[in-house]
């Protein structure tokens, strides 16, 4: 975006003339014309947010008047265009260039230009799909691949190919892959890619890593001594560089922080970031940051200016006067823990191309210099891209958009990136259970209504559900208290918060009761939920306690939570939640009155990394009765029977979700429930919990041989395959087992034998196939040894005289290895070759062996002699 010079250092019309994306107008203005949609690809500073709306709205005094929208992926910048765009045409915001934001709007029937957020343009979208009137919707900065803006994308592709084939469309950005949105915009023929040059300026790389190591950042926090070092390369950078300074840090806390650590610096220090005041974001952005500097300004002089901002001044705006940039390397995303069921902004390391964005920013007018917070070697290991928002993000938003338009699945959908299967399915669950949408996705009423709210569903709920039984104006004031996390400084205490924020003079409270009015007057009458009933604990004249854990417990019902000792808490989603420790911020943490009470309704946590608990943030106290009403589609009652300490444990339960309600002792359980408790025993502690004696062993050493060797129909015997079907060989006794005593009664192997295939017949070769003994010539019968690579055949060396070939197994194709062992049945030599033995390595063994053991008789030629057991002096009395 272009909001540079500022407009006292010039006029208006030399600021068009100046604008470098005017070269590129006639190639865009072709390729609108010709296809009605195109991309275009221009740096920053170009003109591309500012003056390319003006000329294609016939503004600038060239071609034909058309209605123009332009979204923008944030309130701050979408304000800040619009200003920008009017002082281009000497005109205050709100004739014939206006700007549309969550809860505000300057525009009026002149409006040509109208700028608005992406979730604006989402709703009139919804309400209004042919966009009557507009004539081209310029979506910027398309590159960050926000939600909102991907949504958009598809819906206005749906619009211009069903409803409105004359409505042009634009993708415009800085950086960004043209090709993909090229493919997206023409459908079958990629559409026309225009590219602007602008005026660059060399910005020379800085490399300045901590000198000591500093904690990764995880979940929102940030290892404070990255910051301090942040704050100690700003006052480097106002020590070695002229002009004024910006730095990225990732959110709100940080940039208070570092703000404290810069006090004395012979600097102002200003704040860029979404909750800031707007009137402190337009100063900043018009060049001047308050009064002090206005008035030093228009004196000619003007102190020096250090910006802490986040990512929103990456590339949606400019900060006039920035010849130094300091990166601290971080940026905070959203991120969806689904298996936890949280959804949260998380601290991640920023992606080269944010990196290359953000030193840009130091070259807007003249050659400047970009501080990195890392070192040059970690600069490759950088993600090269940010993650599209579609990928990782909570999608329930985004699921009852595509239902309202329609497509529940989005598989209809011209999208970059597909929708995660898992999430969109998570999101599709927990529109259900408010009823936004029915069974088969679409949307109900209900759903629709929500979805007009421009809120989160589960807010919507909250405000429509609410209403009914605290009041409009309350459900309002709380929703709106949970649609933007409060302050630190505010505390965890939900109630407390609110009152908080009634009495409040902040930025915060302010934008809290814009929201509130906003609110109110959407809800208008309230609606009673689906199934929902009035509670006693906040109907009527409820505490303001008891109204602020009802709308946090509508909004998020699996969030509500018991206390299990010592401010730990579980949640209904199965979660354990923990409250915080005492904290900078008047973050309450011992003294907290949350600590004290038996339920809460936690309406913000976060997971740190590697924790098995979630922290709450924001919660409220409540009452069994108010959980119950609230999470009423997560009660159950039936019985548990499972297998615990080696037993079955049968009880009648009655849950909230994860969360035990009551529980007593069962008699007479259902017997199916029984088996599969029993069955969860042996997958979970193993089939040693049987017998197995030496025969079972061997029993299932043979049907794995078999299996082995033979394949079908001789059944898999491992411990996984027995596990799978451990239904059709321990049947019986599965039904009569209720202990691990009584499963070590059970013999596995005469439980295994009935996995052997009667039904084809082939069970009765078992014997055949894979013998438990062999007779030797001596008359003896052997046992075979199974348990090995081969059959092993351990007999002493005189009881196979006369056996020319060794045995065989397995209708033949597998020869037994024979150990042939001495008198004293010690081994003497192994072969699965017994007539090779006899011919070669016999006589070795005969010379070895017939000096140790005289008695026994040690022919010349085994293969014709006479076998025995005995020795000699036994054979010649017999």
């Amino acid at each position: 975006m272009s909001l540079s010079p500022s407009p006292a250092a010039g006029t208006p019309g030399a600021a068009l003339a100046q604008l470098p994306v005017r070269s590129a107008l006639p190639a865009l203005r072709d390729a609108l014309d010709t296809t009605g949609a195109a991309v275009l690809c221009a740096p920053p500073g170009t003109g591309k947010t500012t003056l390319v709306p003006l000329e294609l709205a016939g503004l600038t005094g060239e071609g034909p008047r058309r209605r123009v929208v332009v979204a923008e992926p944030r309130r701050i910048a979408a304000r800040a265009a619009a200003r920008r765009m009017a002082w281009l045409l000497g005109e205050r915001v709100g004739d014939r260039v206006g700007f549309t934001v969550r809860g505000e709007r300057r525009a009026g029937p002149r409006t040509a230009v109208e700028v608005v957020t992406t979730g604006v343009l989402l709703q009139r979208l919804q309400r209004d799909p042919e966009l009557a009137g507009v004539d081209v919707v310029v979506l910027d900065e398309c590159h960050e691949r926000h939600l909102d803006a991907d949504t958009c994308a598809a819906f206005l592709l749906d619009v211009r190919a069903a409803l409105r084939p004359e409505l042009r469309l634009l993708a415009a950005s800085a950086t960004t892959d043209a090709e993909g949105w090229a493919r997206l915009l023409g459908g079958g023929e990629p559409a026309p890619v225009v590219a602007a040059t602008g005026v660059s300026h060399p910005v020379e790389v800085v490399w300045a890593p901590p000198e000591r190591p500093v904690a990764p950042p995880h979940g929102m926090r940030v290892d404070p001594a990255l910051l301090a070092h942040v704050a100690a390369v700003v006052r480097r950078a106002l020590r070695e560089q002229a002009g004024d300074v910006l730095c990225f840090l990732p959110g709100v806390g940080e940039i208070a922080r570092v703000a404290g650590q810069l006090a004395g610096v012979d600097a102002e220090v200003l704040q860029v970031h979404g909750r800031a005041p707007a009137e402190v974001q337009d100063a900043v952005l018009a060049g001047g940051g308050g009064t002090s500097r206005s008035s030093d300004a228009e004196k000619g002089g003007g102190a020096r200016r250090v910006v802490l901002a986040t990512s929103v001044a990456e590339s949606s705006l400019t900060v006039p006067g920035v010849r130094v940039v300091v990166d601290s390397g971080l940026a905070r995303v959203p991120r969806m823990d689904h298996a936890r069921g949280l959804s949260a902004l998380t601290t991640v390391r920023a992606s080269r191309a944010a990196a290359r964005q953000r030193a840009g920013r130091a070259g807007r007018q003249e050659p400047g210099v970009v501080y990195r917070c890392w070192a040059e070697g970690e600069d490759g290991r950088l993600p090269r891209f940010p993650d599209p928002e579609i990928k990782v993000a909570d999608l329930t938003a985004f699921a009852l958009q595509t239902a309202c338009w329609g497509d529940p699945t989005a598989s209809g959908l011209a999208l970059l990136d597909a929708p995660p299967a898992g999430a969109l399915a998570a999101a599709r669950e927990v529109l259900t259970a408010i009823g936004a949408v029915d069974a088969a996705g679409r949307a109900t009423e209900r759903g629709v209504r929500m979805a007009r709210l421009g809120l989160h569903p589960r807010l919507a709920r909250a405000l429509l559900d609410g209403a009914t039984e605290v009041g409009v104006r309350r459900a309002a004031e709380v929703v709106a208290l949970l649609s933007e996390e409060p302050p630190r400084s505010y505390g965890d205490d939900l109630a407390a918060a609110w009152r908080t924020a009634r009495r409040g003079g902040d930025a915060y409270a302010a934008r809290w009761r814009q929201e509130t009015r906003r609110l109110a007057a959407a809800a208008g009458e309230p609606e009673r939920g689906p199934g929902e009933r009035r509670g006693p604990a906040a109907g009527g004249a409820a505490s303001e306690d008891a109204v602020a854990g009802l709308l946090a417990a509508l909004a998020f019902p699996e969030r509500v939570a018991r206390a299990r000792g010592a401010g730990s808490y579980l949640m209904a989603s199965g979660t354990g939640a923990d409250l915080a420790g005492a904290g900078a911020g008047g973050r309450a943490g011992d003294g907290s009155r949350l600590r004290d009470a038996a339920w809460l309704a936690v309406a913000v946590a976060d997971r740190p990394v590697a924790a098995a608990s979630a922290r709450v943030r924001l919660a409220a106290v409540i009452d069994e009765e108010t959980a119950r009403a609230a999470a009423g589609a997560l009660y159950s009652a039936g019985e548990e029977v499972h297998w615990a300490d080696g037993e079955v444990v049968a009880r009648q339960v009655t849950r909230l979700g994860a969360i035990e309600l009551s529980a007593r002792a069962l008699s007479a359980p259902d017997p199916g429930l029984l088996r599969d408790a029993v069955v969860e025993g042996l997958r979970r502690e193993g089939l040693g919990l049987l017998r197995w004696t030496a025969g079972a062993t061997a029993v299932r050493q043979r049907m794995a041989f078999l299996h082995r060797e033979l394949g079908a129909p001789w059944p898999e015997v491992s411990d996984a395959a027995l596990l799978e079907r451990v239904e059709d060989w321990l049947g019986t006794e599965l039904g009569r087992a209720r202990r691990r005593a009584d499963l070590a009664r059970v013999d596995a192997g005469q439980a295994l034998t009935r996995l052997l295939p009667w039904a084809t017949g082939e069970a009765v070769r078992f014997e055949e196939l894979a013998p438990e003994r062999i007779e030797v010539p001596s008359g003896s019968r052997v046992r075979v040894d199974y348990g090995g690579e081969q059959p092993v055949l351990a007999v002493k060396l005189q009881e196979l005289f006369g056996l020319r070939e060794s045995p065989r197994v397995a209708g033949g194709r597998v020869p037994v290895l024979v150990h042939l062992l001495s008198p004293a049945g010690r081994p003497a030599a192994v072969t699965a070759d017994l007539a090779s033995f006899w011919r070669d390595g016999y006589r070795a063994v005969r010379a070895e062996l017939r000096g140790r053991y005289p008695k026994h008789p040690w022919p010349e030629d085994p293969s014709t002699a006479e076998p025995t057991r005995h020795t000699s002096a036994r054979l010649r009395r017999g």
